[in-house]
């Protein structure tokens, strides 16, 4: 192998080290600095794109923010909206009980004032029938007409009594 011979081995290694050498200067003058400007551009690339997304980002919360508070006023003016027409609709439909309730009072009181005159005349005609049946009993009994004015005391005192 000549590789491993002793007498090429010297200038085996000068090449060596001269093609390392001219590797080594295109490397660092062509290619390096090329791989370095594509590394660097994608650095850039991803620092803007998280710039992007943090402002996107505080964009949206500001918004949910903005949104969360407006949803509240509405919730809380919804909430105040309803109090005032459920406070409202008590107020009305307590008037309309009381209102109700002062004409079935009223209708009562003609009621039993009806009741109380019904009563007073049935009471009245209780009488004048007792005393006219009361005559014909007598009449029936004694064969004679009775005396108007005592049938009448005796009906009364049986009323009364």
């Amino acid at each position: 192998m000549p590789q491993l011979d002793l007498a090429t081995y010297i200038p085996q290694l000068v090449w060596l080290a001269l093609v390392f050498l001219a590797l080594y200067v295109l490397m660092s003058r062509v290619a390096l600095p090329r791989i370095a400007a594509v590394l660097e551009g994608r650095q850039d690339r991803i620092t803007g794109d998280l710039d992007k997304a943090a402002q996107s980002k505080a964009q949206t919360d500001a918004a949910i923010q903005a949104y969360e508070k407006a949803l509240a006023e509405a919730r809380a003016k919804a909430h105040t909206i309803a109090q005032a027409t459920r406070d409202e609709l008590a107020a009305q439909t307590e008037a309309k009980r009381v209102a109700i309730e002062a004409q079935l009072n009223e209708k009562i009181a003609k009621a039993e004032a009806a009741i109380k005159a019904t009563k007073e005349t049935a009471l009245s005609n209780v009488r004048a029938v007792a005393v006219d049946v009361a005559g014909s009993i007598v009449s029936q009994l004694l064969g004679e007409d009775a005396d108007k004015a005592a049938t009448e005391r005796a009906v009364d005192a049986a009323l009364k009594g």
